[in-house]
């Protein structure tokens, strides 16, 4: 039998296999250093995370593109998925600091317009007879949209804020996981 090295599961218990210890520290410690700096330097950090979602983008439609010659299958989504990444990566690696400000604003916006679909939904199923609290729940969240849409780039920062309150709230969580995991 081979001692595993990796976890504290074993195939023969079928037990999922944990994360080394020092993972889970090192991804801790990582995520409340970027809750920090989204503190400290919002538009700076998300310009850098928006450079590397530029750089993902570039390479994957860079990725996509020479799959074209190498599997025959959906070939036009395929192009269409390919050079909309490369140039989604080019425009943001060529202008970061609009694309900082830009793609958080549009997704506030986008948040926003589920908001209001949702909130429509859910108001419609409260009149229908699901009962009061639905229809409480869609005029909130038509009111949450509305918010979204009219200030979207007041919500995109708040949006900034809220990950790096949830960033360091995770990340004190793994800490703390990491330190209790045996090993």
């Amino acid at each position: 039998m081979v001692n595993m090295q990796f976890g504290a599961g074993s195939p023969e218990t079928g037990a999922a296999l944990a994360p080394p210890r020092w993972l889970v520290l090192l991804l801790g410690i990582i995520a409340v250093l970027f809750g920090v700096l989204f503190f400290i330097y919002p538009i700076p950090t998300l310009e850098f995370l928006i450079i590397l979602l530029g750089f993902y983008w570039l390479f994957n439609g860079i990725v996509v593109f020479i799959s074209l010659f190498t599997d025959k299958t959906g070939r036009g989504w395929k192009l269409l998925v390919s050079i909309l990444g490369i140039v989604a990566g080019i425009l943001v690696l060529a202008y970061p600091l609009y694309s900082a400000i830009l793609i958080p604003t549009v997704f506030a916006i986008i948040i926003g317009v589920e908001g209001l679909i949702i909130g429509a939904v859910y108001m419609v199923q409260g009149f229908s007879g699901a009962g009061w609290g639905t229809g409480i729940l869609g005029i909130l969240s038509i009111i949450f949209g509305l918010i979204l849409i009219a200030n979207p780039l007041v919500a995109a920062v708040g949006l900034v804020l809220l990950l790096a309150g949830l960033a360091i709230v995770g990340g004190i969580a793994a800490i703390i996981l990491a330190l209790r995991m045996p090993g």
